[in-house]
C-alpha cells in the first residue's frame, strides 16, 4: 500500500484551525448546563462508528475511558437505542448527532424534541461538535493515519 500524506505536518495551519475548533467545542461543553465532556466523547465515538473511521474510534474510545466512561456504555454505543444505560437526555443527543450526519431533513418535530431536552445553546453546540468530528472522520479516512501511532488532542500545538 502506498503511504499517504501526513496531513498534520503537511498543512500545520489547517491543522491548527481544526485543533482550535476542538478547544472551543471542549470549552463550550465544560460551560454547558445540558452537555458535558463525557457525552461529547460518546457523540464523537458514535459518529466515528457510523463513518467507520478506525483512527477516530480508537482515539475516542480511549478519551471516553479517560473521562470516566464505563466499558458497558462504550461497548453498547452502537446499540444505544436498546441499551438502558443511556439516559433520555443522552438518547436525544445521540439521535440528534445521527440525524445531523445523515442525509435526512431535520423536521420541526425532531428540532423541538431536541430543543426541549438540550436547549437552544445545546443544539447549536452539539451541531458544531457533530460537524467537527464528521470533518475529522473524513480527513482521517482519506489520509489513513496509523491507528494508535499518532493521536492529535485538542490541546496539541502543531
Amino acid at each position: 500500500m502506498n503511504k499517504r500524506a501526513e496531513f498534520y505536518s503537511v498543512s500545520p495551519k489547517m491543522m491548527q484551525i481544526l485543533l482550535e475548533q476542538e478547544q472551543q467545542i471542549s470549552q463550550q461543553m465544560r460551560a454547558s448546563n445540558t452537555l458535558n465532556l463525557c457525552l461529547l466523547e460518546l457523540i464523537k465515538l458514535r459518529v466515528s462508528q457510523i463513518n467507520q473511521c478506525a483512527y477516530c474510534i480508537d482515539m475516542h474510545t480511549k478519551d471516553a475511558f479517560e473521562n470516566g466512561e464505563s466499558a458497558q456504555r462504550i461497548i453498547g454505543l452502537s446499540a444505544w437505542r436498546e441499551m438502558l444505560c443511556y439516559s433520555k437526555h443522552e438518547r436525544t443527543a445521540l439521535g440528534w448527532a445521527e440525524l445531523v450526519i445523515s442525509d435526512k431533513a431535520v423536521t420541526d418535530e425532531m428540532y423541538q424534541q431536541t430543543l426541549s431536552s438540550i436547549g437552544e445553546q445545546g443544539i447549536v453546540d452539539l451541531t458544531f461538535a457533530v460537524n467537527a468530528i464528521n470533518s475529522w472522520n473524513k480527513v482521517a479516512r482519506v489520509f489513513k493515519p496509523q491507528v494508535g501511532v499518532y493521536q492529535v488532542k485538542a490541546t496539541d500545538k502543531i
